[in-house]
Formats: structure tokens, C-alpha cells, sequence
């Protein structure tokens, strides 16, 4: 979600540990990030965060994301995907990747964020910068793009599509994934993916979709995504939406700092949090941990790529 960073410049890093006091940290309880989970027995990858905390390339950056990277893979996060929203965020993105080996990147203008863009005729030199941020080896996908009627108006609309699709087609000419944001738009993304042609590798980001579409994903070979909001109790159109998915196109994120899982939900999301989400799902689907583990980290790097490649 654009415009959206809960994590502060200028905030150390000892703020976004477990247990941190997290100045500045969003969550309705007020209080700051939870103590860690039991590290998964088998690690993963968290497929969708946003770290862009630490305020730039600049001498904090690299202990910030250490850091941060640091907590998760003590809890058996291995590696992220740092995603960008918008201009600022995609150049953090480029920035970052160079710092820490344990990030891969996606960047993108946020469906919100392109209807503004296009109104003020920023639009399209924003997809320029894009598509240039995108050509860095260690950005792997273009996202997150997508279309979001739960925030744009009628009037905005066609502008969303128009950047959808040019996405979709930077997407496709650099060969990378493709990060779909689906809010409240399920028929026009599926419409609009089927009108310029999907990418190779489709990823539908914090899947909010029912059975139906988790469907329509594995006849497609599109992965899906979900994040904390499948643990939560008023979930139940993904609770199916998990049951009937192809595993093979399962992956788990954060989407942090934002949708912590249960039982914390509320409290500020970081990449640490992600074995609480693997656990349910495992339950869910009654699978064994770490084979679960071990299948969601394949998936990712099937992908995304390697991690070691640089």
C-alpha cells in the first residue's frame, strides 16, 4: 500500500527487533513489535515487505537492514522481497539490494498512487524511472502494480487500468515477475491480465481472493502469496481459498510492517513474524512443517531466482 511506511528515518534499529519499542510504529494497541516466534524448522523467504526505514543509501542503512534481517533469520527467514510503491520507495529498493545479499527487490507505482500521478502528467515519466530501476540483477519483479477499488474512485479507474497494463508490459519486455495488488478488483484484474497477456510468473500479492479464484490462480500457474490476514478469524474465504490452491504455487509474506498475524494482530509486522502465518497454513492443510517449509522456499526461488546470484 502506498505512502504507507510505518518505519521512520532517523528511528534505530534496536526500535524494529522483537520486542522493540518501535517509536513511531503503527498498530492500533499502540505497543510495539512482538517477541519472536519459534524459529521454523526449515527457512523460508518473506515474498513481500517493505524495510524502506532507514531513510536512504547513507552510513545507517546497512546496521538498519542487518538489523532487521538479522531477527528474521533467527526465526527461519532467510531472505525478503523489498518491494516498492512509488518513485521514493523504488530507489530505496535499488539501494538496498546492493547492501544486504538477503534482500531481492520488486519495484512499481502503486494503483492508488497512478491515478494522482497521471493528473498531475507524472505518470508516464514514472514508468520510465521504473522500468530503469528495474533493470538492476537483483530486482526480480515489477510491483506491486495492480488495480485497488477500494480506495480510487469511479474517476480514477480507467488511469489505474492504463498503468496496470504498462506495467504488465515492463513486466514482460525485462522478462521479471509480476507483483499483483488485487483489492476489491478481482474481474478486472483477471480481465485485464487476459487482455495484454499475463507474464511468465504471476504472483498475486497478499492473496485476498475466495476458492474461486485460488482456482482460477493454479489453472493459470499463478502463485499465491498470503500473508497474515489468513490467520485471522474472519477469514474464511481464504481459509478455502488455501485448502483448494496448488501448493506448488504457494508463498507466504508479511506485507510489514502492516497485517500481523494472530495472535498479534494489531501490533507492527516485521519479516520475523512470517512463521507464525507457515504454521497455519501447515495446520490448515494438515502438512508436515518443514516439508511445508521447505515447498514454500522452493516455490519462491522458482519465482524469483537465486538469492546468491548477484
Amino acid at each position: 500500500m502506498s505512502n504507507r511506511s510505518g518505519y521512520l528515518p532517523g528511528t534505530t534499529p534496536e526500535a524494529y527487533l522483537p520486542g522493540g519499542a518501535g517509536a513511531g510504529a503503527p498498530g492500533r494497541s499502540g505497543k510495539g513489535y512482538p517477541p519472536a516466534p519459534e524459529p521454523l524448522p526449515v527457512p523460508v523467504m518473506d515474498n513481500h515487505t517493505h524495510f524502506d526505514f532507514a531513510g536512504g543509501p547513507d552510513a545507517g542503512l546497512a546496521a538498519a537492514l542487518a538489523a532487521a534481517l538479522d531477527a528474521a533469520e533467527g526465526a527461519g527467514v532467510k531472505g525478503a522481497i523489498q518491494v516498492g510503491t512509488d518513485l521514493a520507495s523504488s530507489r530505496f529498493t535499488a539501494a538496498a539490494v546492493d547492501v544486504d545479499p538477503r534482500l531481492l527487490g520488486a519495484v512499481a507505482i502503486h494503483p492508488n498512487d497512478a491515478p494522482l500521478l497521471a493528473a498531475e502528467g507524472a505518470l508516464e515519466p514514472a514508468l520510465e524511472e521504473i522500468e530503469l530501476l528495474a533493470a538492476h540483477p537483483r530486482i526480480r519483479a515489477i510491483g506491486e502494480t495492480g488495480l485497488d477499488y477500494f480506495r480510487t474512485g469511479e474517476e480514477g479507474l480507467e488511469r489505474q487500468q492504463y498503468s496496470f497494463r504498462q506495467h504488465i508490459d515492463i513486466a514482460k519486455r525485462l522478462g521479471l515477475a509480476l507483483q499483483i495488488h488485487d483489492r476489491d478488483a478481482h474481474a478486472d484484474v483477471l480481465r485485464v491480465l487476459a487482455e495484454e497477456g499475463a507474464p511468465e510468473t504471476v504472483v498475486f500479492h497478499c492473496f485476498s481472493g475466495d476458492a474461486e479464484l485460488a482456482r482460477t490462480c493454479s489453472e493459470n500457474g499463478w502463485y499465491m502469496s498470503f500473508s497474515g490476514t489468513l490467520t485471522f478469524r474472519n477469514s474464511a474465504n481464504l481459509h478455502e481459498a488455501l485448502a483448494v490452491a496448488d501448493r506448488d504455487l504457494l508463498l507466504v509474506e508479511t506485507d510489514a510492517p502492516y497485517l500481523t498475524p494472530h495472535p498479534h494482530r494489531g501490533r507492527p509486522n516485521a519479516s520475523y513474524m512470517v512463521p507464525y502465518t507457515v504454521r497455519f497454513m501447515a495446520e490448515r492443510l494438515d502438512a508436515d512443517l518443514a516439508e511445508l517449509g521447505a515447498r514454500l522456499a522452493a516455490n519462491t526461488e522458482r519465482a524469483y531466482g537465486s538469492w546468491d546470484v548477484r
